[in-house]
């Protein structure tokens, strides 16, 4: 596993949600503060705000993403497919393409 793996799995141990493990984990990438990184995080934890339905884990990637090369310009579409593009491949690698908690209890156990 790499660096930002074993401090998100750290920070899910210490007891912070799937979500805010993972932004907190990439804040040395994403410029972030550790308390910007915990609030935005805060509620997409069990799988948003205990609904057990996108991971907490998952939200949490695809915040880091666009926080890192996410589009800005509304009217240019070319940077928003592309961004949409990566997002669903990112998404297509999880296994059974179920975006659940139960994913990453068993990546990280």
């Amino acid at each position: 596993m790499s660096k930002h793996s074993d401090l998100a799995r750290d920070l899910f141990l210490e007891g912070y949600n799937c979500s805010q493990a993972v932004v907190l984990a990439f804040s040395d990438e994403t410029g972030l503060d550790k308390e910007t990184s915990l609030k935005m995080a805060s509620p997409f934890g069990l799988g948003i705000s205990k609904l057990r339905e996108v991971c907490g884990a998952v939200s949490g990637m695809f915040m880091v993403v666009g926080l890192l090369n996410g589009f800005t310009d509304p009217t240019d579409k070319e940077a928003k497919n592309e961004h949409y593009k990566v997002i669903r491949k990112l998404a297509e690698k999880i296994p059974g393409r179920k975006m659940v908690l139960s994913f990453v209890r068993s990546y990280w156990a």
